[in-house]
């Protein structure tokens, strides 16, 4: 009975503030549409930041007369360093025939095979790459560095052009960390003011129903219920443009441009879910928590 009642009243005070009520149910309908996009597009660049960074590793190139033998004792000792997660062995044979491949004139030119056994060492994190590097070159006993083993030729020298990915794929995921905190802060604010300002237009009914005895729950109750109904009603008005947008506009762009298509992010539904969740949720605490000052009569 009561909660009928509940819902009649927030029903009621709808349709008598229409204004206000409107003005919060845009405000929530704008705010997830600005949610709905930036939230796509804060996973696809943290994804490409993280296939870039993953992509980081050490090439160590043998000696062009290496045997079989030299090859598995350092495939031994590379494993043995601390923070390699795998080595990828990659024969001269194999190396050659994939680069003939790419340039058969040019190779087909030559006499003998110039290219090296090569191994792709694989840090088990990023950030470690640079360690191990100065792992597999350790210092020398007259000074500079050396070889973990006589029988490697040389190491990828790319210690700057590692350290700038590093750097640029870390700003990059703070950097949409840090807006994807500030969106959604300002987010909530802008949800919470709005409605504050509808319960602020409505603040002499609190007041008389403070005066003739209705107790703070029984007067936030149809407040509670509004704040939902406008959460849910701008929520699904903003995944109904998204989703106009999504089956309109990037489906068809997605299966012509692989830019739209690689990345990958959250799936539709869950986008729906959260979006849906999180309007109803601030809408109803921004009801609720909005309506304290007015019940101090």
């Amino acid at each position: 009975m009561k909660i009928g009642f509940f819902m009649r009243e927030a029903m009621r005070a709808m349709r008598h503030n229409a204004a206000p009520s409107f003005a919060a149910l845009a405000t929530v309908l704008v705010t997830m549409l600005v949610l709905g996009v930036f939230i796509p597009i804060v996973q696809a660049t943290n994804g490409a930041a993280n296939s870039v960074r993953g992509r980081v590793e050490v090439d160590v190139y043998m000696k062009t007369n290496a045997t079989a033998a030299d090859d598995a004792r350092v495939q031994r000792e590379l494993l043995a360093v601390p923070h390699v997660k795998a080595v990828q062995f990659v024969p001269k044979a194999q190396a050659y025939a994939q680069q003939a491949k790419s340039d058969p004139g040019a190779y087909a030119l030559l006499a003998s095979n110039p290219l090296p056994d090569t191994f792709h060492v694989i840090p088990d994190n990023p950030g470690n790459v640079l360690l191990v590097r100065s792992a597999l070159t350790p210092p020398a006993a007259g000074g500079g560095t050396r070889m973990i083993d006589p029988m490697i030729q040389n190491i990828s020298n790319k210690k700057n052009d590692t350290k700038q990915i590093l750097e640029v794929t870390n700003l990059v995921t703070i950097t949409a960390a840090v807006l994807t905190v500030l969106l959604t802060l300002a987010s909530v604010l802008l949800i919470a003011n709005t409605i504050r300002l509808s319960l602020y237009a409505r603040r002499r009914e609190v007041e008389v129903m403070k005066l003739v005895g209705a107790t703070d729950w029984f007067i936030r109750w149809p407040f509670v219920i509004e704040g939902v109904v406008v959460g849910a009603a701008g929520a699904l008005l903003a995944i109904a443009v998204l989703a106009i947008t999504k089956v309109a506009l990037l489906d068809p762009l997605a299966s012509h441009w692989t830019l739209i298509a690689a990345p990958r992010t959250i799936a539709f539904g869950g986008l729906v879910a959260l979006l849906l969740g999180a309007a109803v949720l601030v809408s109803a605490l921004g009801s609720g928590l909005s309506l304290r000052r007015f019940l101090r009569v």
